[in-house]
């Protein structure tokens, strides 16, 4: 009952036209800086934060709008990925591999209106969750120390053969150069350059975003001027745009299979919308097995990482609000503004602050119903981009990504590392070597780094910690499946194909 009254005060608050008028704009930027390559939702919500002081906006007013922008990007971050290849952020970096081949099929439409019905389950259940499980979900991550977030990313490399390719010494070289290349920059401990080569501009490492945007979408302008277009999915004939209810019904279970797996993921302080995203491609691919067809465009490939993310993104507010803890780089940009606002987030917050920490919750469950009747409508203009000529449309791609990472950094070099991660990615696509474990590495080898320093910390240097807990345990043992059983199981599947031929 108690839920239901301060449910009942949140909607109070978020229903107010104002607020609503707030939820709505939010809705609208968050997508469209979801879907330009080199934002994302962190950097949307920082551009933004100076909007809300200018307009003296309250604490409520205030995270109605910055929250609904989060959503928001988090749904606009599948769209360049579905129809150029090119992640609009990291999170929607796992859409690529399902939503992109769909479009090349002529199924653009429904891969988009696919994602967006994914989002929105995955959201919703996120928000739900919030609400009824914060105070004792947040609990859970006091059991992940360094050991256990050690661990937790070994599995997602040890797993990177069997969601990347079909060759995993391909797939481990690829993660094992997004390793290194995170490596690059001033240790934090020693002060001490590493593999710079002693250039300044890479003492502050090699930022993801121009890594993302050069091995996605300068490589895929390279690969279309090479091919002319053979291959690409710009200009392929679409289908009629439709909602394809089929697909819908088909995917029901993975939708709800992967919100769960992203809320748990989002939770986790650090781990943040990427690694559930991750996490739920990599479960659902479990569950479906070789004769799934992920990474050739199955809409569960799709489903997935969009129900994944999004939950992930709503459970990365729990740790936020009860513990302080930023569960994302976007929550701790939220965080910032809570403070700035004087809100001191904690477990008393939801008491002391019941009406804007409900009114808030109240807001994000409209956003979602919003963002779900903005962008099912919205898909008939989005396919569209696909019948632009190439002659417009690759240049505009280009002058986008180029814009996008000049504005965030002001530096020429980073352009220049942007063109020189294109002809990386070129030549890795040319070999058969997959791209995703290289960004998988630079995403998540500093955090992995960071883990094994703490662990070793607290130990005094005894490797055996990493093994001190039933949870790691686990996933070591889950790691090491994840990176033997895929060989085992390729033979036997093809086996029994083997003897029908």
């Amino acid at each position: 009952m108690d839920i239901l009254a301060n449910l009942a005060l949140g909607f109070s608050v978020a229903l107010s036209p104002f607020t609503l008028f707030l939820a709505v704009c939010g809705c609208f930027l968050g997508t469209i800086i979801g879907a330009l390559p080199g934002l994302g939702p962190s950097n949307g919500v920082a551009i933004l934060i100076p909007i809300a002081f200018t307009l003296g906006l309250d604490a409520t007013s205030a995270l109605v709008l910055m929250t609904s922008v989060y959503y928001g990007a988090m749904y606009g971050g599948r769209i360049s990925s579905i129809l150029l290849n090119i992640p609009g952020d990291e999170p929607a970096l796992m859409t690529t591999l399902d939503g992109y081949p769909m479009a090349k099929q002529g199924r653009a439409g429904d891969a988009l209106v696919l994602s967006g019905v994914a989002s929105f389950v995955g959201a919703l259940l996120a928000t739900v969750g919030l609400m009824l499980l914060a105070p004792t979900l947040a609990r859970v991550a006091f059991f992940f120390g360094p050991a256990e977030y050690f661990a937790l990313y070994l599995l997602a490399f040890c797993t990177l053969g069997g969601m990347a390719s079909n060759n995993q010494a391909k797939a481990a070289l690829a993660a094992c150069m997004g390793l290194g290349i995170a490596m690059i920059g001033v240790d934090s401990s020693s002060g001490l350059p590493r593999l710079t080569g002693g250039n300044l501009h890479l003492f502050d490492g090699i930022d993801f975003l121009v890594a993302i945007v050069g091995l996605f979408a300068i490589a895929e302008v390279f690969f279309f001027i090479e091919s002319h277009g053979k291959g690409s999915s710009i200009g392929v004939k679409l289908d009629k745009v439709r909602i394809p209810w089929k697909d819908i019904m088909a995917t029901k279970w993975t939708m709800l299979r992967a919100s769960f797996v992203g809320f748990i993921a989002g939770i986790l302080p650090g781990a943040g919308a990427s690694l559930g995203s991750f996490l739920a491609y990599m479960s659902e691919k479990s569950i479906a097995g070789e004769k799934g067809g992920f990474g050739t465009g199955v809409p569960k490939g799709v489903a997935a990482p969009e129900a994944g993310n999004n939950s992930a993104a709503g459970g990365a507010l729990v740790p936020m609000l009860t513990l302080g803890v930023p569960g994302s780089g976007t929550t701790a940009v939220l965080l910032a503004l809570l403070m700035t606002l004087n809100i001191t987030p904690g477990p008393t917050l939801f008491t002391e602050k019941a009406d804007v920490v409900w009114g808030l919750i109240a807001s994000l469950l409209i956003a979602n119903v919003v963002l779900l009747l903005m962008n099912v409508p919205m898909v008939k203009i989005f396919v569209k981009i696909l019948s632009v000529p190439a002659w417009v449309l690759l240049p505009g791609v280009t002058m986008i990504s180029f814009v996008g990472i000049y504005s965030l950094s002001g530096s020429y070099f980073d352009l220049l590392l942007m063109v020189g991660f294109g002809v990386l990615g070129y030549i890795l696509r040319k070999l058969d070597v997959p791209t995703v474990p290289v960004i998988l590495g630079i995403l998540l080898g500093g955090k992995m780094e960071d883990a094994l320093r703490r662990a070793m910390t607290l130990s005094d240097g005894d490797p055996i910690y990493l093994f001190s807990s039933p949870i790691a345990i686990g996933l070591w043992v889950a790691a090491i499946a994840g990176f033997v059983a895929p060989m085992f199981l390729r033979n036997i599947l093809k086996k029994p194909q083997a003897v029908t031929d």
